[in-house]
């Protein structure tokens, strides 16, 4: 009976396996193109108040995504869907589908209207978007909020669609999506914006000359490519709409009862958002911008590692809780935890010691611009194996269907990034409002853990792990910092010797964290 379960849970990690690299492959190529797109953005608008305008203009359209289908119902409703499917069938789990689509639709588009009409006094409240902001520049927020709240609908309903074809064990189509996504964004970049056609390869692209507002257009764009990509997921698996809401249908009902405290949670990490930007737009000028970058670089390492693996276990987890198998629960969690340990803390210390050459080379800011942007992506490091655990812990909470905890963990971030964000923004500008950041989401990182332990002892076989991390950190720090010292010395290779420094200091770090890597391997 034992080996049966073991071979069991050999067959399903080797599964897992093989879709969390596949998540993790696809989810590099996405940042990749997120970068690239980041960067045409950067060396057109620079660390401009325009681009400051165009990041904050994107907060209230992101919370809505995030709390309709983007985050809220696609985490609350994967665990019931696939209990549907699991128990009732296909055709069952597709009128759920149907019912909470049409309930996302209708609440998006009437908030949307709400934003819309709202939009002014929400940017320029003392407490709402940027109210350190001056008057043309927050006209300016407003005229783009709600022209980005086009995409948010669209999202709505394709967020959606990537939850039901997840549930049904399927990632191909909406780990696609997302790369479908930026080059509607890169072509905004490429296209829409500039005022005269870029040269790639002796061929003049066209140029509509729209400026920042190119950027929203390739925004709508990008979503309606987001959706189209995973059409043919909704035709091979047999979809069909059903109309109304299906207000007394039993597993509707335990979707909205996950979907209240998990819409509370993403509420309140969205407002972190607002607040962050809030705090920003009382600095100078670039403030804003240097975040959104840094957040972005901070996310290519922890969506790749942490957003693949937390994405390719819920319906597993979801699966083992339905079934009642709490042992191979536990076993997957702590083994996935150990994984993520291992692979995050190495590379959150290498790209700390040695990213200057490659933001200097990217994006081209000059020597005050880079320095900026460096200590905020430093900032955002510091917190890149918090985020990472709390994709994973939050996660198994809604693999059991109890929103509770990430809920109570929420609030504690948000306490603490007012109490620490409001001190730090002061004496460290922009770098303290992402070290705050860094505290805030490892602080809830580990309260979600510490609840975990309690419950299932998750947590018995980390100290290994932390403590082989900890060491393969200081070790691959001194080798890589006498590296990267060198290459900051040198005028005309730093970039190379950078390269090289990382993949020396990685080297060095790896026998430190084998076991983990085996791990992956084993999976």
């Amino acid at each position: 009976m034992i080996q049966a379960t073991r071979t069991g849970l050999n067959k399903t990690m080797s599964r897992l396996t093989r879709t969390s690299l596949m998540l993790a492959a696809f989810f590099a190529v996405d940042k990749v193109l997120a970068v690239i797109r980041q960067i045409l953005i950067a060396r057109q608008f620079g660390l401009s108040s325009t681009l400051d305008v165009y990041n904050v203009a994107n907060n209230l359209p992101d919370l809505l995504f995030a709390l309709i289908s983007g985050g809220a119902i696609a985490v609350a409703f994967i665990p019931v869907l696939s209990e549907s499917l699991t128990l009732e069938g296909r055709k069952a789990a597709w009128t759920l589908f149907s019912r909470i689509a049409n309930q996302a639709l209708f609440v998006t588009f009437l908030l949307a209207v709400l934003t819309a009409i709202f939009a002014e006094s929400l940017v320029g409240w003392e407490l709402g978007i940027a109210p350190g902001f001056n008057r043309s520049q927050q006209d300016l927020v407003v005229e783009l909020m709600r022209l980005n709240l086009i995409a948010t609908i669209i999202f709505s309903f394709s967020g959606l669609v990537m939850a039901a074809l997840q549930a049904n064990q399927h990632f191909l189509l909406p780990a696609l999506a997302p790369i479908f996504y930026n080059f509607g964004q890169i072509i905004g970049a490429l296209v829409f914006a500039p005022e005269t056609g870029l040269v790639i390869g002796g061929v003049r692209l066209p140029a509509f000359g729209l400026g920042i507002y190119g950027l929203v257009y390739g925004v709508i764009f990008g979503a309606c490519l987001h959706l189209a990509i995973q059409i043919p997921g909704l035709i091979k698996y047999k979809f069909t709409w059903s109309p109304g809401f299906g207000l007394n249908d039993r597993y509707v009902h335990k979707v909205l009862k996950l979907l209240g405290p998990r819409l509370l949670t993403i509420l309140i990490i969205q407002m972190i958002f607002i607040i962050r930007d809030n705090l920003a737009s009382r600095l100078a000028e670039g403030a804003v911008s240097s975040l959104a970058y840094g957040w972005m670089i901070q996310q290519v390492p922890e969506t790749i590692i942490g957003t693949a693996i937390g994405t390719a276990l819920l319906p597993t987890l979801s699966e083992f809780v339905t079934k009642k198998d709490r042992e191979n629960l536990k076993n997957t969690v702590e083994r996935a935890m150990r994984v993520l340990i291992g692979l995050t803390v190495p590379i959150a210390v290498l790209l700390m010691i040695g990213l200057r050459p490659f933001l200097s080379t990217a994006f081209n800011f000059g020597e005050s611009g880079t320095d900026l942007l460096l200590w905020v992506t430093r900032g955002y490091l510091v917190g890149l194996t918090g985020h990472c655990m709390l994709e994973l812990a939050a996660r198994v909470f809604y693999a059991e269907q109890d929103a509770i905890p990430p809920l109570i963990g929420a609030l504690l971030n948000l306490t603490l990034y007012i109490l620490v964000g409001s001190q730090l923004y002061k004496y460290l500008g922009a770098a303290g409002i992402s070290l705050t950041d860094s505290i805030a989401f490892t602080s809830q990182a580990i309260f979600l853990i510490f609840i975990l332990d309690r419950r299932w002892r998750i947590t018995l076989n980390l100290r290994s792990t932390i403590l082989r991390t900890t060491i393969a950190a200081i070790v691959g720090t001194i080798i890589s910092f006498i590296l990267f010292s060198y290459s900051g010395s040198n005028t005309y290779y730093p970039l190379v010797f950078g390269t090289i420094g990382m993949m020396i200091g990685g080297a060095v770090m790896l026998p430190f964290i084998w076991p983990e890597v085996k791990i992956i391997l084993k999976l």
